[in-house]
């Protein structure tokens, strides 16, 4: 390695830079301090660039870069697969620990592009600590060609923990009949756009000594019976995703799954909602994700209940929980204004664990947030809607200031102007978000987003080169002193000094942004 050469790794520290020349002592770090270091990076180019830097760097960075694979349709006659240059290098198949393979790309028959196929096969059988396949297909065909893939993966030594299907049509019945063959997996996801649901019948029985993690993608049309039964054979599950199950199997479902942590579902009203029995114990959920796509016919009230039964207590444990509602301002039935009642019993029974409440687009007022950050001391994390006078802005930043854990706030603001006729400009600038973030010492809030604009605060070190100076200094004779110019040496005049700094910015993609988030939309 010549001197002088830089090392960028943005995907670290956007401004990172290693510079490796004889000097640096970083170049002879163990490698079981550089490889958690390493570990932080993010993308495939900085682990690339990590192994040009010496052999130590090597080393570590080797490992990570081929860590996961996976393939890319650059144009219709070229194929960029990783299986290329494994079986150049059968020494790196060791490092591999996740695979993601295309049926669009295997399903290819063009000169060159077959033996991708083979390729690939190939190198999954070199693979001995694969612990993650993942399968996807956005074609038409039933992907027969990952049934090649299972065999492999059944021969390998290690089983496989981690298993992935996200295919538009659903594979062939033979397809899934390889699948139940498989055992010892710990997560399971399934998206079948098309074709009947699988719900994992006929497999649970095999796979419930272990697995943990669960996600279904359809469940529309499944009878409440089948879904529970199937659950009651996965004892150990952790964490569980459910789309179109309907409401009134949710609550049963719990009673179930005594170990359940984590809870992502859809609220789908159905004209029976009856609870779990009154012996049945709930777990203790530590995380809930709460979707709604259409309004509640049988009453806003509805969905409240709903939730505290998926909550009951008395001990507290939930520590995140999310609220995604945004079809309902879409569909311009207004945005879902979250009852007083509810947060007061959320924080009740919760307040000493929760750490997240998001929102999204409900609607919380101004002395609700208030209320929320007392009775939650441990909240870091806050996204809701709100209403804000634009004279009042100062109400805000009054509504969280006994949240003295809290890091992050995004908050879709409906401004109500003063006058008549309205400013384009938003009244929340750098300085009001710096002034909340140093709202008190101990603050820790770093992070602000309103409507489509955010802040980002930290402290940083900035060096100073002071100017040679004048310096005073008192005569031994007279009472009257003297001037004396001296020059400071370089790293005498070289002072650090802590400084705060919030930048702003937009963020480039603006997907987010709701029906009436804007300034000015609002007017009297």
């Amino acid at each position: 390695m010549e001197e002088g050469r830089t090392l960028h790794c943005p995907s670290l520290f956007p401004a990172l830079v290693i510079i490796t020349n004889g000097s640096c002592g970083a170049l002879y770090l163990p490698i079981d301090i550089l490889s958690p270091i390493l570990e932080q990076l993010s993308d495939a180019r900085d682990w690339y660039s990590c192994t040009l830097v010496n052999k130590t760097f090597n080393k570590a960075a080797t490992p990570l870069l081929y860590r996961t694979l996976d393939s890319k349709i650059v144009r219709k006659d070229l194929v960029h697969h990783p299986a290329s240059t494994i079986l150049q290098r059968p020494d790196l198949a060791q490092y591999v620990r996740r695979v993601t393979e295309s049926g669009s790309v295997h399903r290819r028959v063009m000169d060159g592009v077959g033996k991708v196929t083979q390729d690939a096969l190939e190198v999954l059988a070199l693979c001995t600590s694969l612990r993650s396949f993942t399968w996807t297909n956005d074609t038409m065909t039933r992907s027969f060609t990952l049934i090649p893939f299972l065999d492999v993966i059944k021969k390998l030594p290690r089983p496989l923990e981690e298993l992935k299907i996200r295919v538009h049509n659903d594979p062939d019945q033979q397809v899934w009949d390889e699948l139940h063959k498989i055992s010892g997996l710990r997560k399971i996801s399934i998206w079948c756009m098309e074709g009947p649901p699988r719900v994992l019948r006929g497999w649970s029985e095999r796979l419930g000594p272990t697995l943990t993690h669960l996600e279904l993608g359809r469940c529309a049309g499944v009878p409440p019976t089948i879904l529970i039964a199937v659950l009651m054979d996965l004892p150990k599950l952790e964490n569980l995703c459910l789309k179109g199950a309907p409401a009134s199997a949710i609550t049963s479902i719990l009673a179930v799954l005594p170990n359940l942590k984590f809870l992502d579902t859809e609220y789908l009203p159905s004209v029976r909602s009856r609870g779990p029995p009154q012996s049945a114990k709930q777990p203790k959920l530590q995380n809930l994700i709460v979707r709604t796509s259409s309004a509640d016919y049988l009453g806003p009230g509805k969905l409240w209940t709903w939730i505290h039964e998926l909550l009951p207590g008395p001990e507290a444990s939930l520590q995140s929980f999310s609220l995604h509602a945004f079809i309902l301002s879409v569909m311009g039935k207004g945005r879902v204004a979250v009852p007083r009642g509810v947060m007061l019993e959320l924080g009740r029974v919760h307040g000493t664990t929760l750490r997240q409440v998001l929102l999204g687009d409900a609607q919380l007022t101004l002395a609700d947030i208030e209320c929320m950050c007392e009775m939650c001391p441990q909240l870091e994390v806050l996204a809701c809607c709100t209403v804000v006078e634009i004279s009042k802005l100062d109400s805000v930043k009054k509504a969280i200031a006994c949240a003295k854990n809290l890091r992050t706030l995004t908050l879709y603001i409906v401004w109500i102007p003063a006058l008549k006729i309205t400013e384009s400009k938003s009244p929340f600038t750098l300085e009001v978000a710096r002034d909340w973030m140093l709202r008190s010492e101990d603050s820790c809030l770093r992070y602000i987003a309103v409507n489509d604009l955010y802040f980002v605060g930290k402290w940083v070190l900035k060096e100073t080169n002071e100017d040679p100076s004048i310096e005073v200094e008192p005569a031994n004779i007279t009472k009257t002193t003297r001037l004396k110019k001296r020059e400071k040496k370089p790293e005498e005049s070289r002072k650090s000094r802590r400084e705060f700094v919030v930048t702003i910015d937009q963020p480039k993609d603006r997907w987010y942004m709701r029906f009436g988030s804007e300034f000015g939309l609002t007017k009297t």
